[in-house]
């Protein structure tokens, strides 16, 4: 006889219907890359889609007064929410980044409109103003578990008290009102380190499921050479790039560092022994660079909820040298996919790289091990089935209520 609860999980994954609700970024991030995949992967697989976006290119029409309002409520979202809901029927609706323009009424339109919300916590933001835990170049935690005060007094976001109050009388007035705790039915935290940190939030543990990101990268080449350390990313001080320049100099003309990126920290590479920095390129020469280099270095000094370009790296075959730190120590697994190092040490970084580059064999051996991660665990076909379970559920705890 078949399993009554088998059978239920596959009908609610049957004529799914998904609405996916983004507030995209000025400046296109892995966030927002994340989000397009993500529809894609459902479309390639069957799944009919609908997408609603804002984009902050927006503000620049808004008055302050209008976007703090829309920050803490938006009467547009809720109304385009109903119509979208009235003609495409989703049975599902999928968030990713809602602020500031979409807002919170998202999830009190949907409850209304009877439609179940999965939520996708691509950041801190629902635990700190400044979306990071990061302040001064440290990890922060001062507003984990507390309405985000702190966050105000410092000026966390966009180093303005103003803005940062907006944002965090934003956070107090939905805890208060219970929209995190009512108005999703599931949240997706991208690792376990995550999913702890928002538990530690508020946010309802029984709702939290982890799901990582994914990424659809071709096969390493078995045959080809592979020499010197990689870094891919923006060139920001969140991503230790005054870590990555002190080691580089600290090796003494031994260094052999090619950079992919641009930012504002990029001239602290500058004339730098042995570093070549290439500036912004396509995914594709990325990708080739990253079948050729010997290993990646990740020396961020925040948490880094799923960093996509670790992924990418694994997917080539390529282990990672990254700071023992957050989500980094859950991903990297030490000598087996790569090395950790004490975050913001740059010596400690210095002598990882210099014994990677003394060990070629044990290198590319780890490199293989992390093919072998990817594939296990961040290959498009088991994130769309994990997807896919998680509306299910959502579906589900719906009916329940």
């Amino acid at each position: 006889m078949p399993d009554p609860v088998r059978v239920a999980a596959t009908d609610l994954r049957r004529e799914l219907r998904v609405l996916i609700v983004h507030n995209r970024y000025r400046e296109r991030g892995g966030e927002d890359s994340v989000v397009d995949d993500e529809a894609e992967l459902l479309r390639r697989n069957g799944v009919r889609i609908e997408r609603y976006e804002r984009s902050n290119d927006e503000i620049e029409g808004n008055g302050r007064v209008g976007l703090a309002l829309d920050t803490v409520w938006s009467r547009r979202t809720a109304a385009d929410l109903g119509r979208i809901v009235a003609s495409f029927e989703p049975n599902v609706i999928h968030a990713h980044n809602t602020f500031p323009l979409i807002s919170p009424s998202l999830y009190h339109a949907a409850r209304r409109l009877r439609v179940p919300v999965v939520q996708t916590l691509h950041n801190f933001r629902l635990a700190c103003p400044q979306a990071m835990f990061l302040r001064n170049g440290n990890v922060c935690e001062d507003c984990l578990g507390h309405l985000p005060w702190r966050g105000v007094l410092h000026g966390c976001y966009r180093d303005s008290m103003p803005h940062s109050a907006v944002l965090a009388g934003m956070l107090g007035a939905h805890r208060l009102l219970g929209t995190w705790r009512r108005g999703v039915a599931r949240y997706i935290a991208l690792n376990g380190f995550c999913r702890d940190k928002f538990v530690a939030a508020g946010l309802p543990a029984e709702r939290i499921v982890v799901k990582p990101n994914f990424v659809d990268v071709g096969p390493p080449r078995g045959d080809v050479a592979r020499a010197g350390a990689l870094f891919v990313g923006r060139l920001a001080p969140e991503k230790g790039i005054a870590t990555l320049a002190r080691a580089a100099t600290l090796m003494a003309g031994k260094a052999s560092l090619v950079v992919v990126g641009t930012g504002p920290e990029q001239a602290r590479l500058a004339g730098v022994a042995g570093v070549r920095t290439l500036g912004w390129q396509t995914p594709d020469f990325i990708y080739a660079r990253m079948r050729r280099s010997a290993y990646l270095v990740m020396p961020s000094l925040w948490y880094e909820n799923f960093p996509r370009t670790l992924v990418e790296a694994f997917a080539c075959g390529l282990p990672v040298i990254a700071s023992r730190l957050g989500a980094m120590a859950e991903l990297v697994r030490e000598g087996e996919t790569g090395m950790l190092f004490a975050a913001g040490d740059a010596a400690d970084l210095a002598r990882a790289m210099a014994w990677a580059d003394g060990h070629p064999e044990e290198v590319r051996r780890m490199g293989d091990t992390a093919r072998r991660e990817y594939e296990n665990k961040y290959t498009p076909e088991r994130n769309f089935n994990r997807l896919t379970a998680i509306y299910a559920e959502a579906r589900q705890a719906a009916v329940a209520r």
